[in-house]
């Protein structure tokens, strides 16, 4: 059984069920979504045609912490107790992730944690992200580690070596779908001829003063180069709708638009000039399409993608991300070693590898 409930835990999950579909005589593949996320989590399912078994639909308005872990620990324990499943797969580091492995662990049914070992060390950044993710590989017996580093990361800890597997990261299969020659779209056609920066910014830490701080440092750069334009798809929170509107409203070079879905933002990011993000995610996929990347955060699970030199942690002060924003737009031999820096994150194979391990030692 693999279970997820948001957009990124989706994207990065639905190559490794359709991999593990296609193998019908070594696995019964059931799909569990807790619905953690609603709108987005099934514009992905929709996008790989993924269809799932079990639908916790645990979403509801103003939702808090508390409050997912309570309905994602209480609804999916029917479902593990009625199908049985010999391994239960998560992903990453969601509430989703946290409360379903806690749940097999009070089932004791085994866990396979797929990206496992990432580490930034700080319970509170990002938050709750971090203590997900190491509470997930308390649990675990099998980790699928999408880098040396990640494999490091546990070994320190102590986990079984003889369970710990790199694997890439999935996230990189994904794109090997999604991305297509020829693409088309209105508000790509109305960036066409300018630089197009794309913009996420979502995460908890940041909201408050330190987003208003980003959109204001973006600001400031896009109106001093007129060949740039940008594009926001926004995310759903609206702490994160209010900050943008109020730091970006009345900039007609700056379009902020709803959620893509990932077909749709995969194709964004393989068309644009660089990205500016606060995610997790987007860390690895623009590499793997050769777009340098300012991570408007202070801490990152995700230093391969630094020591490569295809991202930037820029933090999360204005001066600071002014002055990295406008070297890369300014410095042509700054933003081509960020173009060109090699993928740490791997070659788009994970989930073969993933169900392989799986078919042999499980």
């Amino acid at each position: 059984m693999l279970v997820f409930g948001t957009r990124p835990e989706a994207i990065k999950m639905c190559p490794l069920v359709r991999e593990l579909q296609e193998q019908p005589d070594d696995f019964e593949t059931l799909v569990c979504v807790t619905g953690q996320h609603r709108q987005m989590l099934d514009q992905v399912l929709e996008a790989f045609s993924v269809t799932p078994d079990y639908d916790l639909a645990v979403m509801e308005p103003g939702q808090t912490l508390f409050d997912i872990t309570c309905h994602v620990l209480l609804n999916i324990k029917e479902a593990l107790e009625t199908s049985h499943p010999d391994i239960v797969l998560v992903h990453g580091d969601t509430t989703t992730s946290f409360a379903a492995a806690l749940a097999c662990f009070y089932l004791q049914i085994p866990v396979g944690h797929v990206e496992a070992g990432l580490r930034t060390r700080d319970l509170y950044s990002p938050w709750p992200e971090e203590f997900n993710r190491q509470a997930v590989d308390i649990i675990s017996k099998y980790y699928f580690a999408p880098t040396e580093q990640a494999r490091q990361n546990l070994l320190a800890e102590g986990k079984a070596a003889e369970h710990i597997y790199v694997t890439g990261n999935t996230g990189i299969d994904a794109l090997r779908t999604t991305v297509h020659d020829g693409y088309t779209h209105p508000d790509l056609a109305w960036a066409q001829g300018s630089r197009l920066v794309l913009i996420t910014a979502h995460r908890r830490e940041n909201l408050g003063a330190p987003m208003h701080r980003l959109f204001r440092a973006i600001r400031r750069v896009m109106e001093e180069h007129p060949d740039t334009k940008a594009i926001y798809p926004i995310h759903m929170n609206p702490l994160v709708r209010s900050a943008a509107h109020a730091e970006l409203d009345g900039f007609d070079r700056l379009r902020i638009i709803e959620p893509l879905s990932v077909l749709d933002f995969h194709n964004f990011l393989a068309a644009s000039h660089a990205v500016l993000t606060d995610s997790g995610g987007i860390q690895e996929e623009a590499p793997g399409l050769g777009k340098p990347v300012l991570v408007m955060r202070d801490t990152t699970e995700r230093p391969e993608g630094v020591e490569a030199g295809t991202l930037k942690l820029v933090g999360t002060q204005e001066e600071s991300i002014y002055r990295s924003f406008t070297e890369l737009l300014d410095n042509e031999s700054v933003y081509e070693a960020m173009a060109h820096a090699s993928n740490p994150y791997g070659d788009g194979h994970a989930s073969k590898r993933i169900a392989s391990i799986l078919r042999e030692s499980t």
